[in-house]
């Protein structure tokens, strides 16, 4: 690992979150805006659709026609087409969606944060600690919202998984296993960009550490094999990885095909959740005692309307900080990425 340090520091991290008094009414209509136009900020607006009270009112992307026809897909007639980011953040909008690519998360998050706007940003939320640090500490001092938009853990099968481990326990899950790998990526794609701040870890294997984190707790040491393109970003990656609480075992990859499924192992069982496990509607507990149960819950409006609906309510409700993807929850597993690329040898421009 990069240093043990660096994680072992997380462990402080967990303190209370800050709520606001109470004062918004649960049917106010939350103004959203969004900065980029691409393929996530396409399934964003169509998953607004599903949140009640939510609205698409003003967009802004450095590529005027797309964002014209954007706005006129998902906001016809209520969405602004704003003129550069700065109008973007006058525009009347309650929250920001950030959709951009990775490299400018932190610095449209502050601004955005900084403007008194709440601000839900794409994962990875920033490419290293000391941007999410920078970020947290904005928004702790605005007094505003800030989330990474990790979705996994909104979906009705995930939520239906704890409820279903709290009432019919398998024991503490000490073993994590996850990954994912999607070969053929465009040359010309972000993922593979190094300017970009790119690559696999932080495009994907952000995901599997989420998984680490949330059942495992704060990482303690991270080991890490995998091998750089011929872009200059990790192509492939394996980690495994000692936690609080146990094991995780992960992979990712832009050069193997192995979309695939999680496994998480207790004393008493086992859960498979069944791929696309980041997009979970499926899962199975199989029992020591030999006895199965299977979970079934089929999810709407793409996904990402979950963890849009959550993020509104805690506005209305004046929350700063989310009880289900905390600061800290964040800080962790950006520490792993910032380990596993150290290992790799991988280092951005400014880093």
């Amino acid at each position: 690992m990069r240093d043990n340090s660096a994680c072992s520091e997380l462990h402080g991290l967990e303190d209370t979150m800050t709520i606001a008094t109470q004062e918004n009414p649960s049917d106010r209509v939350i103004r959203w805006g969004i900065v980029g136009t691409g393929r996530i900020a396409r399934r964003f607006a169509q998953g607004l659709a599903y949140v009640p009270h939510a609205q698409l009112t003003a967009l802004w992307s450095r590529r005027v026609e797309p964002a014209k026809a954007f706005a006129e897909e998902f906001g016809a007639g209520t969405c602004e087409v704003c003129a550069d980011f700065d109008a973007l953040l006058a525009s009347g909008i309650d929250a920001l969606y950030i959709a951009t690519v990775q490299d400018s998360h932190a610095d449209y998050a502050v601004a955005a944060l900084q403007a008194g706007l709440h601000v839900l940003c794409e994962k990875p939320a920033t490419i290293n600690t000391p941007q999410l640090e920078r970020v947290l500490d904005t928004a702790r001092a605005s007094q505003r919202l800030f989330m990474e938009a990790m979705k996994p853990p909104f979906y009705p099968l995930y939520k239906k998984l704890r409820e279903h481990l709290a009432g019919e326990p398998i024991g503490d899950v000490g073993l994590v296993r996850a990954g994912c790998s999607v070969p053929g990526v465009p040359d010309d794609h972000p993922s593979l960009s190094f300017e970009h701040a790119g690559g696999a870890l932080l495009d994907i294997g952000v995901y599997e550490m989420f998984l680490a984190v949330d059942w495992l707790g704060a990482p303690l040491d991270v080991q890490t094999l995998g091998r750089l393109g011929a872009t200059g970003v990790d192509t492939f990656a394996s980690l495994n990885s000692q936690h609080e609480r146990g094991i995780a075992q992960l992979f990712c990859g832009l050069d193997l095909h192995g979309k695939g499924d999680a496994l998480l192992m207790a004393p008493h069982g086992h859960v498979t959740i069944h791929e696309p496990w980041w997009n979970p509607s499926r899962a199975t507990i199989r029992y020591k005692d030999g006895h199965t149960v299977e979970l079934d819950e089929p999810f709407e409006g793409g996904g990402l309307n979950y963890e849009t609906a959550h993020f509104c309510e805690l506005i209305r409700a004046g929350q700063v900080e989310s009880p289900v993807m905390p600061h800290h929850k964040s800080l962790q597993m950006i520490a792993m990425a910032d380990a596993a690329r150290a290992a790799l040898g991988l280092k951005f421009a400014g880093e």
